[in-house]
């Protein structure tokens, strides 16, 4: 048992002064009476008050020690624990944030339409630890393998073209989402490349890093992102944005080599639905088993017997002083 405010069961100190007050009248009050001969005094039977005499302070003196543990709030814990299985994998997002990702045949642009189903998948997945990577021309980690989604949610919100250098950096990519994983421990590890370009920059070539990710056995999600035909891209000019027309072609024989040699797979999406489908479909990812062992802690409330109890003895009281050992005062 435990007390919620034990600060107040300082309060049973006050029955120190009280009883030193009890006997220090009880001596006071005694009385002598001379009588010539007592013998029939000793024959007499003693009534029924002389054995309450002292009962009502002694239920005041209950009655104030169990107001104090009332108030003091005594409570009892209950812990209780269980162990589950939940199902659980590693993902690292690799996002490309390159100025071509502005093109609007998505709503309202690429880089938004894939900022929000990658939200909304990781809202999905409360039992997986998932991480993210951007690139353009460079590359750089926005947010390391979390559980916390609501915090990776935020930071995939975040992201904007033109925090990097443009360009597209597919291997570079790739192999910075492979580092952050390499050493995880758990059986199933995969990353979802998603761009729409070719890889014209960076130190390290998209095969090379793709037999990086097999030798860690990471598996790869590849996904193309661009309608058929073309698409206009905003740009900035000093005398406001601008539109250019580019067309909607990267290289897909790269992204499904990279997705073939991981043993994962390749998806084109041409708009926010078939981008949304695609995601749907990597949910359906084999995922490993993981023991979590959850506690829980309850809290009782048991001041109200002790309250009802010291309400009981200080009525009592009042009864037996007031009504069974009444005296009559001039």
């Amino acid at each position: 048992m435990s007390f919620a405010s034990p600060g107040y069961l300082f309060l049973m100190l006050l029955l120190l002064p009280i009883a030193g007050w009890y006997i220090y009248e009880m001596h006071k009050s005694d009385a002598s009476v001379q009588l010539s001969d007592t013998t029939t005094l000793g024959r007499q039977p003693k009534s029924f008050r002389i054995w309450l005499l002292h009962v009502p302070f002694a239920l005041r003196f209950a009655g104030i020690c169990l107001l104090s543990i009332a108030l003091a709030r005594p409570q009892t814990s209950n812990v209780g624990g269980r162990e589950e299985s939940t199902e659980g994998i590693d993902i690292m997002m690799a996002l490309d944030v390159s100025g071509t990702m502005l093109a609007e045949d998505f709503v309202p642009n690429r880089l938004e339409a894939a900022k929000k189903v990658a939200s909304d998948f990781v809202m999905d997945r409360p039992n997986d630890q998932i991480g993210l990577v951007v690139f353009a021309g460079e590359s750089f980690t926005q947010c390391p393998l979390t559980t916390d989604q609501k915090i990776l949610s935020s930071l995939i919100q975040s992201v904007q073209f033109g925090q990097i250098q443009d360009g597209t950096a597919i291997g570079l990519g790739l192999a910075n989402a492979v580092n952050r994983m390499k050493d995880s421990k758990t059986a199933s590890k995969v990353v979802i490349l998603l761009t729409d370009g070719s890889n014209n920059c960076g130190d390290i070539d998209p095969i090379t890093a793709a037999q990086i990710a097999n030798s860690f056995g990471i598996r790869v999600y590849t996904i193309g992102v661009g309608s058929y035909g073309q698409a206009r891209v905003p740009y900035q000019t000093p005398y406001g944005v601008k539109y250019a027309t580019i067309d909607s072609e990267f290289d897909e024989g790269t992204l499904r080599k990279i997705a073939e040699m991981t043993d994962g797979a390749y998806f084109r999406a041409k708009d926010n639905s078939s981008l949304e489908a695609v995601y749907e479909q990597i949910d359906q990812l084999e995922k490993t088993k993981l023991r979590v062992r959850e506690y829980s802690r309850s809290h009782h409330e048991n001041f109200m017997p002790f309250l009802l109890a010291a309400v009981f003895c200080l009525l009592l009281e009042i009864i037996i002083k007031h009504f069974v050992l009444r005296t009559i005062s001039n």
